[in-house]
């Protein structure tokens, strides 16, 4: 299937009309799946088969709405600031509020016994333009709405304000001219849409900000590159690069896309990518992520992937994925809402006729019927859900750690057992020589050996020989006839004597009789140097290798435990080598020498015995058990098949970040609940209330305006949350 295409819409205000979107949508043959996110305004559509996009157009405008690709809509919101004032989001608040303000004054001079209320054809000239103009959003988008047999905060409002000006004509209409001048409600109206439009300018503001760390990390997307074509230096746009192009970066330049360096060296800033705050630092053979700033050398690298397969890219396609999601918990809000703005309007009708029956009131009951039309509307309803994630998700990308879906946030939040895979996940997975000891000669004579029996081979362990000796500025000594052998190490030639380096299994085949008791680390990696004399073997010395844990790993372990996880580890390697990391770490339980099919049969062991496990891994080896899982994590440092089978992807390689994930999804999930109480709490409360004659239109419509509000400001909350 496609991926999701991303569009945005125009002119939703409220969970009623996301639904509306999606049904029109879902209707246009060839799409299979839409998904509106009300608080970023956009819409994730999945195509089945090809379908021209000025159909699915079609679609969305005769529902009421606009669609239009996204990188229109970004343009248009970029200019919003160049608009002359009367077209700019902020003019129908002002001009409803200078007009609405000489309407509302005389209520407060009654508080004060002052008679400054104007006379009902000033009133009126006030409200028309404020009712019929400011507020002509509200009538468009709910005729929309009664066309498409639906209900929404606009209808609500359109309907409420308009009885409120209504029942004012008429009491003007039909006033005798005794005792002054007539009671008017011409304040309401207009003071009513005036709050309800400042609202909705607030919670556009303020989800906005839901939305800047994908802001962010837009723009990190460089505009220029600096490439060698044509025997010379050229400056193309970055859009234009191609795998295996030669591209320079200069100090305080950000690098053009991803890439293998070739010359130079410098540090480099990953902050906003990988959410590492300290610059590292980056020389020949280094990979660099595009996006990131190049801070005080030149460096010239190979474009190894750009455009939309540069990691820059795939994180922005992940943070839109998790940014555009539903959580499961918002099935039922859509479910709700589907019914709610019917509902309400039921209620208002019963209102009116309650008061106009039973206490021979209709003008009371039109206006308690007001106020349970404004103060219902289900905007805060809608916003709860998709305003927590975005915060929630933002933040995290932030911090390194990429979330695919909201599913994934709410399994973490049921997560009691953390299981590590060992090697490059807890432990540096780079082995270090960290004992050397001669059995014949000098320990130095031995490491000169083994450097050159090692310099040609590719195992970990040679490697970290070679690391080792020219660290001690060892001079390298030329070996010859040098080979492999498969299982067991190797062997070659070093001036006239015929050395072997390798395991202790090869050294009993060949006769020998290891000294045991000279390994002085326990659970590490040996390799034996031996030397064919003769026609027999003997033993030279002994190279001792261990496997560190990672600097952050024991806090990490630390952190999950005290919050009630249990933490265990699984590893291929010998019993040893697992039992030497559990200790230093202490952590609950181990299993070593476990093969890749049997570590996801070990995940599904624990979750046999009732717990929800995260299993966190890094290689190809990982990817049935972050599968069989209850949540996959996945470290980024590691394979890309382990990222695809992992729900949870972190950034670097810092095992602290598990704990720092399960903690914003349980803030996130946290978030979620409080939005949605708060959102019925006012329903719940204030339609009552307002068919009682408890809360007036003004009251009711200052409630819905804030309620909207309240539930984004609440999610932003998120954004300046601490992992420490």
């Amino acid at each position: 299937m496609a991926a999701p295409l991303q569009f945005t819409i125009n002119g939703m205000t409220c969970a009623s009309c996301a639904g509306r979107v999606e049904k029109s949508l879902l209707h246009v043959p060839g799409v299979s799946s839409a998904a509106v996110n009300l608080a970023t305004g956009q819409v994730s559509v999945t195509l089945s088969a090809a379908t021209e996009h000025s159909v699915l157009q079609q679609a969305v405008a005769a529902a009421g709405y606009e669609l239009v690709l996204k990188q229109t809509a970004t343009t248009a919101g970029e200019e919003q600031n160049k608009q002359p004032f009367y077209r700019r989001d902020s003019w129908p608040v002002m001009g409803a509020a200078l007009l609405t303000l000489p309407l509302v004054l005389p209520m407060v001079g009654l508080l004060f016994g002052a008679d400054w209320m104007l006379p009902a054809l000033w009133q009126w000239l006030l409200a028309t333009p404020v009712q019929f103009y400011f507020g002509a959003r509200f009538y468009k988008a709910g005729w929309h709405a009664l066309k498409a047999m639906t209900g929404n905060m606009d209808l609500l409002v359109s309907i409420g304000t308009s009885a409120a000006y209504g029942l004012s004509l008429y009491l003007w209409y039909s006033f005798d001219g005794h005792h002054g001048g007539p009671h008017l409600y011409f304040e309401s109206s207009a003071a009513v849409l005036t709050l309800v439009l400042l609202g909705k300018l607030l919670e556009k503001r303020a989800k906005q900000r839901t939305t800047d760390a994908l802001k962010a990390l837009e723009n990190l997307k460089p505009t220029s590159a600096s490439v060698w074509r044509d025997n010379k230096w050229q400056s193309i746009n970055a859009a234009q690069l191609k795998q295996g192009d030669k591209v320079k970066v200069l100090p305080g330049e950000r690098i053009p896309s991803d890439g293998v360096v070739t010359k130079g060296n410098s540090q480099v800033d990953e902050a906003l990518i990988s959410g590492e705050s300290m610059p590292r630092h980056k020389t020949v053979a280094d990979q660099v992520t595009g996006g990131a700033v190049n801070l005080d050398g030149v460096l010239e690298f190979t474009a190894s992937a750009v455009g939309a397969e540069s990691t820059l890219a795939k994180i922005i396609r992940l943070v839109e994925q998790a940014q555009g999601a539903k959580a499961p918990v918002q099935a039922l809000v859509d479910k709700i809402s589907s019914i709610f703005v019917p509902a309400v309007l039921l209620v208002a009708v019963v209102t009116v006729l309650a008061w106009g029956y039973a206490f021979n009131d209709w003008t009371q009951g039109i206006l308690n019927a007001v106020a349970v039309l404004v103060i219902a509307c289900p905007c805060a309803l809608g916003l709860a859900t998709p305003a927590a994630i975005m915060a929630g998700t933002g933040t995290a990308a932030r911090h390194g750690i990429l979330v695919k879906d909201a599913i994934a946030l709410e399994q973490a939040t049921k997560i009691d057992y953390v299981v590590f895979d060992k090697t490059g996940t807890l432990t540096q997975g780079k082995p270090e020589l960290m004992q050397v000891t001669a059995l014949q000669g000098s320990e130095h004579q031995l490491v000169v050996l083994a450097y050159a029996l090692s310099d040609n081979s590719e195992h970990p362990l040679a490697k970290a020989v070679v690391k080792y000796a020219q660290a001690q500025q060892i001079a390298l000594t030329e070996a010859s006839n040098f080979s492999v052998v498969a299982g067991r190490g190797v062997q070659a030639s070093v001036g006239q004597r015929q050395l072997l380096l390798g395991s202790g299994n090869w050294m009993r085949e060949l006769g020998l009789t290891l000294p045991d008791e000279q390994i002085r680390i326990q659970g590490a990696s040996i390799s034996w140097l031996a030397e064919i004399k003769n026609q027999s073997t003997e033993l030279l010395g002994l190279l001792c290798f261990a496997d560190q844990a990672k600097a952050e790993a024991k806090a990490a372990v630390h952190k999950l435990q005290q919050s009630g996880i249990k933490v265990a580890m699984l590893t291929g390697d010998s019993k040893a080598s697992a039992d030497y990391i559990a200790k230093q770490l202490g952590l609950d339980n181990v299993q070593a020498e476990v093969l890749p099919q049997g570590k996801a049969q070990a995940v599904a062991a624990y979750q046999a015995q009732g717990f929800k496990v995260a299993m966190v891994g890094d290689g190809i080896n990982d990817a049935p058990a972050l599968a069989q899982a209850d949540l996959g994590i996945a470290m980024a440092t590691g394979t890309e098949v382990a990222v695809s089978a992992a729900a949870i992807t972190l950034m670097h390689g810092n095992p602290q970040l598990v704990a720092a994930a399960l903690k914003l999804a349980g803030a996130t999930y946290r978030n979620i609940q409080q939005n949605l109480f708060w959102a019925f709490a006012f329903n719940t409360i204030g339609i009552p209330l307002a068919a009682l004659g408890f809360l007036n239109p003004i009251i009711a419509g200052a409630a819905m305006a804030s309620s909207s509000v309240l539930v984004v400001s609440n999610a932003l909350r998120l954004q300046r949350m601490s992992f420490k």
